[in-house]
C-alpha cells in the first residue's frame, strides 16, 4: 500500500476546536473574566465592564424568575394533609403465671398473663402504635414510657383514647382495622366477638369496620411454646 504524500498530508488543516463564548450575568463585582475567557478571577471590576440587566437574555431572566416563583407552591404542598393515612403496628409480651390476661380489654382465663408495666394489654398497645404510626406520631413507649409511675398497673384503655383523641384533632376517622393475635393458648373463638365489640366501642367505631383474627404459632418458638403472646395491626385512617 502506497504511503501518503508527506506534502499532501502537510496542506491538510489541523483540527481545532473553537470554544464557545460564554455570557453569564456577573453578580458580584469581586470577579471579572480573564483575557482568555476560559474561567473568572478574582478582582475589580469597573461598573462598565459589568453586563447590564438589557444584555441579559430574557430567557435566562424568565428562567430565574420562574424558580423563585414555583419555590412557594412547594412550601404549601409540604403541609398538605393527606387524603388517608396507614399505620402497622405490632407488639409482644412474655407470659408468667400470677397476671392476668387482658386482650382488648377483656379479662382472658387462662394460667397465665402479660408481664408488663401497665395491664400489658398487646392488642390495645398493637391497635396504639397503628393509629400513632399513621399520624406520624413517636410510638407508645415514648407518649406513655414503661419508667413513668403513673402508667404502672394502667388499664390499656387509657392509652387508646388518647391515640383516639389524636387522631380525630388531625382531622381524621378511622376507616378500618385489621388485627392478628398470635398465640398458642388459650383458645381466642369463644371470646373474640367480645373483643371486637370492645374494641370498636374504644375507638368510637362501627364494628364492620373492625376485623380480628387469631393464629397459633405451631409451637414454634416461645409464642409456640405458650412464653409469650404477640400481635399486628393495620389501620386506615381517612381525611373527615
Amino acid at each position: 500500500m502506497a504511503m501518503a504524500s508527506p506534502i499532501f498530508a502537510s496542506v491538510i488543516p489541523a483540527k481545532t476546536t473553537a470554544k464557545p463564548t460564554l455570557f453569564l450575568p456577573i453578580a458580584s463585582s469581586s470577579f471579572r473574566p480573564c483575557n482568555n475567557g476560559s474561567h473568572f478571577s478574582p478582582g475589580r471590576v469597573s461598573s462598565s465592564s459589568r453586563p447590564s440587566l438589557s444584555s441579559i437574555s430574557p430567557l435566562t431572566a424568565a428562567s430565574a424568575t420562574s424558580v423563585e416563583v414555583e419555590k412557594e407552591p412547594t412550601s404549601r404542598n409540604s403541609s398538605k394533609s393527606l387524603p388517608f393515612r396507614v399505620g402497622h403496628g405490632f407488639d409482644l409480651h412474655r407470659l408468667e403465671p400470677g397476671y392476668p390476661l387482658i386482650i382488648g380489654g377483656i379479662n382472658i382465663p387462662h394460667d397465665r398473663g402479660c408481664e408488663a408495666h401497665s395491664d400489658g394489654d398487646v392488642l390495645l398497645h398493637c391497635v396504639v402504635d397503628a393509629i400513632l404510626g399513621a399520624l406520624g406520631l413517636p410510638d407508645i413507649g415514648q407518649i406513655f414510657p414503661d419508667n413513668d409511675p403513673k402508667w404502672k398497673g394502667a388499664a390499656s384503655s387509657v392509652f387508646i383514647k388518647e391515640a383516639v383523641r389524636l387522631m380525630h384533632e388531625a382531622g381524621y376517622e378511622l376507616g378500618n382495622l385489621d388485627a392478628t393475635l398470635i398465640l398458642q393458648r388459650p383458645k381466642l373463638s369463644p371470646h373474640k366477638e367480645a373483643i371486637k365489640a370492645n374494641l370498636s366501642e374504644l375507638l368510637g367505631a362501627d364494628p364492620s369496620v373492625v376485623n380480628l383474627k387469631a393464629k397459633t404459632h405451631e409451637k414454634v418458638d416461645s409464642l409456640g411454646e405458650n412464653r409469650s403472646i404477640a400481635a399486628h395491626t393495620v389501620v386506615l385512617l381517612m381525611r373527615k
